[in-house]
């Protein structure tokens, strides 16, 4: 088992045309331990940065992600699948191979100015989280922060990252102009469990901190419970919210565990190489859910599920929200009538 990795293995992608298995030679030692896997980032010059989603039940229509692959290596995480495009493994290969978009803000400035561009907030950090590890050495997320600032775009923020108070600075202004959210991922304050699931992520102790920091310096904030695991994290799902509220927080939305593609896979390794007893429960009310499958990609349904457990699920966080003032009335969007579309790299404002 790979120390501070989620996923336990290398399992292939949908699209290989073969398949890997391990082989004991007899020369590997029982008591030996596993050389620790080294991360490694590849440079990839993007076509294009916004995608645009027309999804009915995802709250945004266009997206930035600055990174392909996310080195937190959360095991649960829906985007490993999007490794397999790559021909590499949605498994240890999405944690570990990784790929930045170093000219993402240029891509971007092209788009904001192009004639006919039409103003709605941008998510950063909808896929892999925009502020994992790498980020602090390649700063392609607050490049990209800095021109939607200048530029006087919305956007909003989903991390499970502390590195997002180094870019208050920039957010704090946007914040007093209406131009920005951001959200909190926190899916137990287990410490124990989160460092099993979560495995380079920040502290869940830490995250509430986050919360502090931003509410600290005005930026509207809230918590995402995600994501939300039958029989292992869903008990501490009011705890959360309470710890999330008293931290500044207040917003909240959560989303089931969803295991599409290679992921379930992966998930199914390992629970049942970490909570062998309660393996099977686990699945069994997953697929209770998901109408007797591991999946359901269904609009409305895969965020949610559908059933007992999901009805009491909905109804235990309306409960809690209303208890600790969250999600309070309706919120104000943020603004999208200040948009200045920026000047075209190496031009000069008149102005």
């Amino acid at each position: 088992m790979n120390r501070m990795r989620g996923a336990l293995s290398q399992v292939p992608g949908r699209f290989e045309s073969v398949e890997r298995a391990a082989f004991d030679d007899g020369w590997a030692r029982e008591d030996e331990p596993l050389e620790p896997l080294q991360t490694t980032v590849t440079v990839e010059c993007a076509r294009s940065i916004i995608a645009r989603n027309d999804s009915p039940d995802v709250p945004f229509d266009q997206s930035i992600n600055t990174y392909r692959g996310c080195e937190h290596g959360c095991v649960y995480c829906y985007a490993r699948p999007s490794h397999a495009y790559l021909e590499l493994s949605p498994g240890l290969d999405f944690e570990t191979k990784l790929f930045a978009k170093t000219n993402a803000a240029e891509l971007l400035r092209q788009e904001l100015a192009r004639p006919g561009y039409k103003v709605s907030p941008i998510s950063l950090g909808a896929n892999t989280d925009c502020y994992q590890p790498i980020e602090r050495k390649y700063r392609i997320t607050r490049q990209v922060l800095e021109l939607l600032a200048e530029s006087e775009h919305p956007c909003t923020i989903v991390t499970k990252s502390a590195l997002v108070e180094r870019d208050l600075d920039i957010l704090a202004p946007m914040a007093k102009k209406n131009l920005v959210k951001a959200f909190v991922s926190i899916g137990t304050l287990d410490r124990e469990l989160a460092r099993r699931l979560e495995p380079r992520a920040a502290s869940p102790q830490r995250r509430l901190d986050v919360l502090r920091a931003l509410h600290g310096a005005g930026v509207p904030c809230g918590v995402l419970l995600g994501a939300l695991i039958p029989a292992l994290n869903d008990k501490t799902l009011e705890h959360v919210l309470e710890e999330a509220a008293g931290a500044g927080a207040r917003e909240a939305a959560y989303v089931i565990l969803r295991l599409p593609n290679e992921l379930k896979d992966i998930f199914k390794e390992w629970l049942a190489a970490h909570y062998p007893e309660r393996a099977a429960h686990v699945i069994s009310i997953v697929r209770q859910m998901r109408g007797g499958r591991d999946n359901d990609p269904r609009f409305h349904e895969r965020m949610r599920g559908t059933g007992n457990y999901a009805e009491l699920i909905s109804k235990r966080f309306a409960i809690a929200c209303k208890r600790f003032g969250l999600n309070e009335g309706r919120t104000a969007g943020l603004d999208c009538s200040r948009f200045v579309p920026p000047s075209p790299a190496g031009q000069m404002k008149l102005f």
